[in-house]
């Protein structure tokens, strides 16, 4: 790995230059309304009974069109009651795992909802549990051309509705307090694009985000995901301008512009997965109060550990 983006005093004020559809709300508003969460869809059962100081469920809710979307809910057993739920989405490719592998944020008091990403859960991890019947078109294999013909089909507008009801989801769960959305790259994005339709979090905890700046993001780094759609374009020589159309309805400095909770950025200033300065385009982008953890020297992993630690200080402090 190299620098091989804007430096860093020019990254602090990056704004790219607007892509907004003219009908982005009423997109949004559309689409949720056309796909409302239904609260008695909820299922909420015991799993796990070999963790032996963590309560776990396996929960199922209905997402896009209806369709279940399942998560693992863990509670800590004894101590002070939680005032938080962590909702946390995978990165590209992963799913829930495995009851037991995410208890940082248990052991630190916190409820914690891990969720599946619909038809993902088979690049790595443990697996997740949730299929993906939506369009697929004619795109590339993966998910960034899924259904890329027009925003109506695309893939992310399906996960962007099941990160909204994930929310609505864990407010309804026992004890679930004030709601924080968390995750690194797809799971960043998601949590962007949750904070943007849902008022009901609190606080936003996007990692390296993803799907952030496309016009930017595809072509300054030739590594993938955001690779799936040059190689696609690379085919599709006449989809360009279409492609690009659908895009900017998931593009998190347009979502992200809409938020209000508080957000705690993080950045690899040698991440070629998601550049710098697409990163930092949608903090900069961002609605509410943002602030950012940069580490100089990595890459997609970001802060790992030590951005968990600085997450769980800042929110310590925003609780006050």
């Amino acid at each position: 790995m190299a620098f091989f983006d804007l430096p860093l005093s020019e990254l602090e004020t990056y704004r790219p230059a607007a892509n907004e559809p003219a009908d982005f709300d009423r997109f949004w508003s559309q689409t949720l309304a056309e796909h409302p969460f239904d609260s008695s869809t909820l299922t909420f059962t015991p799993a796990a009974p070999y963790l032996r100081s963590v309560a776990a469920y396996d929960v199922t809710f209905r997402g896009f069109g209806g369709q279940p979307i399942h998560a693992w809910y863990l509670q800590p057993v004894g101590g002070p009651e939680p005032w938080a739920t962590v909702v946390d989405f995978p990165g590209y490719g992963g799913g829930r795992d495995l009851p037991g592998e995410h208890l940082e944020w248990v052991a630190a008091g916190y409820n914690y909802l891990r969720v599946d990403v619909r038809g993902q859960g088979g690049n790595w991890g443990s697996g997740g549990s949730t299929d993906d019947p939506g369009p697929a078109g004619r795109g590339h294999p993966g998910f960034m051309t899924r259904g890329i013909e027009s925003p109506e089909t695309y893939f992310y507008r399906r996960a962007f509705v099941d990160a909204h009801h994930a929310i609505e989801a864990a407010a309804c769960l026992p004890g679930a307090g004030r709601i924080v959305a968390a995750g690194g790259s797809q799971g960043g994005a998601l949590t962007i694009a949750a904070t943007a339709l849902n008022p009901r979090v609190w606080a936003a905890l996007p990692d390296v985000p993803f799907l952030s700046c496309f016009p930017r993001a595809v072509g300054l780094t030739n590594a993938f995901p955001y690779q799936e759609i040059v190689e696609y374009l690379s085919v599709n020589r006449d989809r360009v301008e279409q492609t690009f159309a659908t895009l900017a309805y998931f593009d998190t400095v347009n979502l992200g512009a809409r938020a209000t909770a508080p957000a705690l950025f993080s950045v690899g200033l040698m991440d070629e997965v998601t550049p710098p300065s697409t990163v930092f385009a949608a903090k900069n982008s961002y609605g509410g109060p943002a602030e950012i953890k940069v580490y100089p020297f990595n890459g997609h992993e970001g802060g790992g550990g030590h951005q968990v630690r600085a997450q769980m200080e800042w929110l310590a402090e925003r609780r006050g």
